[in-house]
């Protein structure tokens, strides 16, 4: 198997106050994986996902990105190879038009003339939003503006994508036009999620993240059908949905058993620089 474009090794943080988020994470995501991060709140996702692009530093362990280490020197390369797409979409739409939001992110990093323009066009397109183009993103409805956000991601050709609930406040039509959008992707996907059904149609792995351990790593179907696994870490289907009455072939494969990691305690990791999180767990 070829190397993990995301290798996170024995990742251990701890806020300034002495909160330990993270105690000894590993990851490793190979190109092409769809995997969903689930956990309950308070799992410690948002501070593993802060790691990803450089946001956080560790406070003991490694993270690479396509054997990139994610330390300051690289950071800007770093942040182009890894793109978070924010729960809310106004925290990434603060232009006069589309054009100027998505073209915000390259322009930065030197892109101009037809190339800029072309990463503009091509990023809308795959989200469906090239006739929008010259519109303010205002005048846009969420689920488009949900969209417009993660063509400004893709704009800067990212090897990795995150997602941070990508399904919220969207009416079903939306949802399904999304996933339809991020299925065709030829990009490498993270997506936080608490949407469990959301995660059995579009990530065939995931990885169930709880008080800042990886407590299990498998498929998303034999995951979501752990009713052991899913109590003991506050994962809860909606009412009605039951995984077993579509197969482990939806979304997922063959299925395999989750590995479920111990809870052994893990690294203690010295204080890092605070950083407000946001609202990504």
């Amino acid at each position: 198997m070829s190397a993990p474009v995301l290798d996170v090794r024995g990742l251990a943080y701890a806020y300034p106050d002495g909160h330990q988020a993270l105690f000894g994470v590993d990851l490793h995501v190979h190109r092409g994986e769809r995997v969903a991060l689930l956990g309950p709140n308070g799992a410690g996702k948002t501070t593993l996902v802060l790691h990803l692009n450089g946001i956080l530093t560790a406070g003991a362990g490694s993270v690479a990105v396509s054997g990139l280490p994610v330390e300051k020197k690289h950071i800007q390369e770093v942040r182009r190879r890894v793109g978070i797409v924010f729960q809310d979409p106004d925290d990434q739409l603060f232009m006069g038009t589309v054009r100027q939001d998505v073209a915000f992110g390259p322009a930065n990093l030197g892109v101009r003339g037809a190339e800029l323009d072309r990463r503009v066009m091509a990023a809308l397109e795959q989200v469906g939003m090239a006739e929008h183009v010259d519109r303010p993103p205002h005048h846009l409805s969420f689920g488009q503006r949900r969209r417009v956000a993660v063509a400004t991601v893709l704009a800067m050709e990212p090897e990795v994508l995150v997602l941070d609930e990508p399904s919220s406040n969207l009416d079903p039509t939306s949802r399904r036009e999304l996933a339809d959008i991020l299925r065709a992707l030829d990009v490498t996907v993270l997506m936080v999620t608490h949407d469990l059904p959301y995660a059995l149609e579009l990530c065939p792995r995931a990885v169930v993240l709880s008080g800042g351990t990886v407590v299990a790593d498998g498929s998303t179907y034999d995951v979501l059908t752990d009713d052991a696994l899913m109590r003991a870490h506050r994962l809860e289907l909606p009412f009605g949905f039951d995984p077993r009455t579509l197969g482990p072939g939806v979304g997922t494969g063959q299925g395999t058993a989750p590995r479920r990691t111990p809870d052994t305690g893990g690294s203690v990791a010295s204080p890092g620089t605070h950083t407000n999180p946001g609202d990504l767990t």
